[in-house]
């Protein structure tokens, strides 16, 4: 999973302090070389500075990459979907908006098919309960997460992105029993994102019930690699493409 900021890679901790990485077209042909499933690249500033994803940069990374392409950032409306689609994203992952219009979910759904629609939801650890978390409103204490996530799975979102904002760059490992009650309260594909510190950790969340693992720190600032990760998952039994 690749943040970008607009023109340049990101990686935060607990979505706050950054770091910055460089070029995203410099990282994604990197990450092409390394047998990498998906690439999901997520601007987490469009929607506070009320724009889109920009659509070169999409088309940038597209051409560089021989893996499906989720996009997601200030996607607001069709339109936003359907020029991410255009750009050479296969997938778009809309985050903000949802939470102001759900009904975004089943509109993009009908118009472009439910596979291509993933809904990215932030999530927050409060005195041992789970929040929804917003860039742009901070902690939703009066929204269930768990009633939400039904709700988005009812409206046709093809997939859900958990995005551990407790946990996000600290590499201090994934939390399991999260992702077990959202795997467990959907029927759609979850794809779990946040504290992975070792190729055990991605065996863990898929062993969890999360179809995917989403990383960034890992693959950063330590010497493991995608093929690591999918060897111990195979190791441990689960279905991987070396």
């Amino acid at each position: 999973m690749v943040l970008i900021d607009g023109f340049s890679v990101l990686k935060t901790i607990n979505f706050s302090s950054r770091r910055n990485l460089g070029s995203p077209v410099t990282v994604a042909r990197t990450y092409n070389t390394r047998n990498i499933d998906e690439l999901i690249l997520l601007d987490i500033d469009a929607s506070k500075q009320n724009r889109a994803i920009d659509k070169f940069t999409i088309m940038d990374i597209a051409t560089e990459l021989f893996m499906p392409l989720t996009v997601g950032g200030g996607i607001k409306t069709t339109k936003d979907i359907e020029m991410a689609l255009k750009m050479g994203a296969d997938k778009v992952a809309i985050n903000s908006e949802v939470l102001r219009k759900p009904s975004i979910i089943r509109e993009a759904a009908q118009e472009f098919g439910q596979q291509c629609i993933t809904v990215s939801i932030d999530i927050k650890k409060v005195s041992n309960s789970y929040k929804i978390y917003s860039h742009t409103h901070g902690l939703l204490l009066d929204l269930c997460l768990f009633d939400f996530c039904k709700q988005v799975e009812q409206l046709g979102a093809g997939e859900l992105l958990i995005n551990n904002v407790s946990q996000d760059g600290l590499m201090e490992g994934p939390d399991l029993a999260l992702i077990t009650l959202i795997t467990n309260l959907v029927t759609i594909p979850v794809i779990a994102a946040g504290g992975i510190s070792a190729p055990s950790d991605c065996t863990q969340v898929i062993e969890a019930g999360a179809l995917a693992v989403a990383a960034a720190s890992i693959f950063h600032f330590t010497s493991y690699t995608p093929n690591e990760c999918k060897e111990s998952m195979k190791a441990n039994g689960i279905s991987v493409r070396l």
